[in-house]
């Protein structure tokens, strides 16, 4: 069994010193690698290795093998093909995505997916088509 070795926080009449919030459970936010923040806007080819989220606006193509989350008020008009995607804003393209697709509201999706698994919560908008893929099924016959 692990010890903390910590030293105890000392409140002072302000509050507790160098006590840093506890992230909630609820978020289970993953370490960010890049954000492209809110007022921030990029047109190209985004090639990434862990987590990017975005909040401005981004058009061109985005690609990985890991995560990407579209933040509440992002517009993304791209072709996107990662691990998985999360998405809150505004998204327009075809999306792939070899884990997972969920979509969160308030989002607004116009376009198709194709993955292996796909969360759509009420309250997202979705104009497109999804296509279940899990890459590990038989092939289908030959005609």
């Amino acid at each position: 069994m692990a010890q903390n070795t910590a030293p105890a926080q000392t409140p002072t009449a302000n509050g507790p010193s160098n006590v840093a919030p506890l992230p909630t459970p609820a978020s289970r936010s993953p370490e960010l690698n890049a954000l492209l923040g809110k007022g921030s806007q990029f047109e190209g080819k985004l090639i990434f290795e862990g987590t990017v989220r975005i909040d401005g606006k981004f058009s061109g193509e985005i690609i990985s093998t890991d995560q990407l989350i579209i933040g509440e008020g992002a517009e993304v008009k791209a072709n996107v093909k990662v691990g998985t995607m999360t998405c809150l804003g505004d998204y327009q393209g075809d999306a792939t995505a070899s884990k997972a697709i969920e979509l969160k509201a308030p989002a607004k999706v116009r376009g198709n997916l194709t993955t292996a698994s796909v969360v759509i919560d009420r309250g997202v908008f979705f104009d497109g088509t999804c296509k279940m893929d899990t890459g590990s099924g038989p092939n289908p016959p030959k005609k």
